[in-house]
């Protein structure tokens, strides 16, 4: 049961197969089970899980019938959750409890949807990785000697070794993306503005945006027709109106401009992913979809920008970490300077303190031009480039990642980890929609395949992936270690 997807869960419930309570049960089992192996769950909150379930059950009963309703689900630790730890993956916050719940936590609560825990994360969603966790690195369920990706690995994990149905995630530079490629799981980055961040601490504030990881397109819609919409509390927040993300799902692909990006294609690409993806394309065309090759000239600045934006906002946003209100604070202070000092020096981990540090020069006095304001001059460019393709296509296609899951440990330079999100990190800077869908496996790994819509397209976007989905069973396929006891 519990390898199902939520579109098939809920039927279930509906039917009467299964009440949410044995569904909760099942899945509270493997994470015990399983997540000593993992350490894909940070907290698991299994009386409160179980509680919430038959009450679902209760008000199933009572006639209710919404489609998340008795979903088990897991937040990423970087939602505030009322009365539950949130530690954003940091020693920093390791013992904050959170006194209200994030928009993203309370709607997807409103649907009915059962909270299993909270799972680990790169620390203050910085790394490509989830080594950079203050609770220890996250494992992929395929080969457990391998990273999930970040920052959102530990969602990611999750759902890849059925330890819940689904999850949220966080998308900063290609969060949700790469780790979903990396686990053989479906990840969707709404639109900037498209989902509340109110609640979801901070990183990069015009970069951040949450979104659904699970197992198909469709459980992606089903998540993101409860997560979207406009929240006064969010000044960020786009005032667009929510579709009904599922209404589109079956439309047909027949005459779908697909752009192929060439610089996605080029130098440093994998031959055995760029062989999956583009098997793929063939699906689509297939299915009546044109294949257009389209240039993306500014895109290889986009990784530079970057880590100068995403840096410089993260340093202003740190600085409320401070040992004062809230969080770790050292231990025996001798005045206030030396408690702000330690305090921060203690409870950030060194890529944290990298960022910080990067950040503040970049807005330092006297580089402030050289570095921060051409990077938003590039940032510019990166959007002008998708706005002139999205003249000429529908979508765009590439990889998500440029190779498979790589080893713990493997990457300890800092810019070879950040080249990890070189294909997922323009997305963001433009502020468009992407997702990350399974096209094959390599060596008994998963490969993972972008798409990219216009602003606020995710119907499209999630329409083309349904397609391919309904025409491929690679979002079916399960880490085999972790296949018994289903």
């Amino acid at each position: 049961m519990i390898e199902k997807t939520v579109a098939e869960l809920s039927s279930s419930l509906r039917r009467g197969d299964i009440s949410s309570v044995e569904l909760t049960q099942a899945y509270l089992d493997r994470i015990n089970r399983y997540n000593s192996t993992l350490n894909a769950f940070i907290t698991v909150c299994e009386e409160s899980a179980l509680t919430q379930a038959a009450q679902a059950d209760a008000a199933r009963a009572n006639g209710q019938n919404s489609p998340l309703l008795g979903i088990p689900l897991a937040h990423k630790d970087i939602f505030c959750t009322s009365g539950i730890k949130t530690s954003c993956g940091s020693k920093m916050l390791h013992n904050f409890t959170a006194p209200y719940d994030a928009t993203v936590v309370s709607r997807l609560s409103d649907s009915g949807a059962v909270m299993l825990g909270k799972t680990n994360m790169d620390e203050f969603a910085m790394g490509s990785s989830n080594e950079t966790s203050y609770f220890g690195p996250v494992k992929n369920p395929w080969d457990t000697d391998r990273v999930p990706g970040g920052s959102s690995g530990g969602s990611a994990a999750a759902i890849a070794a059925d330890l819940c149905a689904m999850a949220t995630g966080t998308d900063t530079g290609g969060s949700i993306r790469q780790p979903a490629a990396f686990c053989g799981i479906t990840g969707l980055k709404p639109s900037y503005g498209r989902i509340s961040r109110w609640g979801m601490i901070a990183f990069a504030s015009s970069l951040d945006q949450a979104g659904p990881i699970c197992k198909s397109a469709e459980d992606a819609a089903l998540m993101l027709n409860a997560m979207a919409g406009l929240d006064t509390k969010d000044s960020t927040c786009a005032d667009v109106p929510v579709e009904d993300y599922t209404a589109d799902l079956n439309n047909p692909l027949q005459g779908l401009r697909i752009g192929i990006p060439r610089q996605h294609f080029a130098e440093g690409l994998s031959p055995e992913v760029e062989q999956a993806v583009r098997g793929a394309l063939d699906v689509y065309e297939k299915l009546g979809a044109q294949l257009i090759d389209i240039d993306l000239p500014n895109n290889h600045l986009s990784v530079s920008a970057y880590y100068v934006v995403a840096p410089a906002e993260a340093s202003a946003n740190l600085s409320r970490f401070d040992g004062v209100r809230y969080g770790y604070r050292c231990d025996n202070p001798v005045d206030l300077e030396d408690m702000y000092k330690r305090s921060r020096s203690e409870g950030f981990g060194e890529e944290v303190k990298r960022r910080i540090m990067v950040g503040a020069y970049a807005l330092s006095a006297g580089f402030y031009d050289a570095y921060y304001r051409k990077a938003q001059k590039i940032r510019r460019l990166v959007k002008q480039d998708f706005n002139a393709a999205f003249q000429q296509v529908d979508i765009i296609i590439g990889p998500t990642s440029p190779h498979t899951a790589f080893n713990l440990g493997a990457k300890t330079d800092p810019v070879a980890m950040y080249l990890e999100d070189i294909y997922t990190i323009a997305v963001n800077l433009a502020g468009l929609p992407g997702m990350s869908v399974p096209v094959g496996l390599v060596n008994g790994l998963p490969i993972g395949m972008q798409l990219v819509a216009s602003d606020f397209a995710e119907s499209r976007l999630l329409n083309v992936a349904h397609q391919f989905q309904l025409n491929t069973d690679w979002h079916r396929l399960r880490a085999t270690a972790f296949t018994e006891g289903r």
